[in-house]
């Protein structure tokens, strides 16, 4: 068995307008696809991440909560790949979104960080 590469990354969200707005106004991901299922009151949004990455974003109605932040079993983050943290940090404190200090990888010596999304959803930020 061989796999090529992640296809896709799929992420459910409470508020559908206001993670839109975040993943294409904000974060600037381009949308590819936006559907609305009427038979399951879902909206799916594919959205282009740098050249070739997809993220999906779903909504449905009463989706429970995230059990715990990020330590929960399962999926722990998101991470992208940047070229600049100080360039995005900055640009994120001028969105108004909480950014926790930079920190360095002690395996890679690389730097990287953490904001969140509106459900809290935790991204990491690692320069390139």
């Amino acid at each position: 068995m061989k796999f090529n590469r992640i296809n896709h990354v799929a992420i459910i969200c409470s508020d559908y307008k206001k993670s839109k707005k975040f993943y294409t106004e904000v974060l600037g991901f381009s949308i590819i696809n936006e559907a609305y299922r009427k038979e399951r009151d879902s909206y799916k949004l594919d959205l282009r991440v740098g050249n070739f990455d997809q993220l999906e974003l779903f909504s449905f109605p009463d989706s429970p909560k995230r059990p715990s932040y990020p330590e929960a079993c399962g999926l722990r983050h998101i991470s992208f790949e940047v070229d600049s943290i100080e360039n995005t940090v900055e640009y994120l404190k001028s969105k108004s979104i909480a950014v926790e200090p930079i920190r360095i990888d002690e395996f890679t010596d690389k730097k990287f960080t953490f904001f969140s999304d509106p459900d809290d959803l935790p991204i990491e930020i690692y320069e390139k």
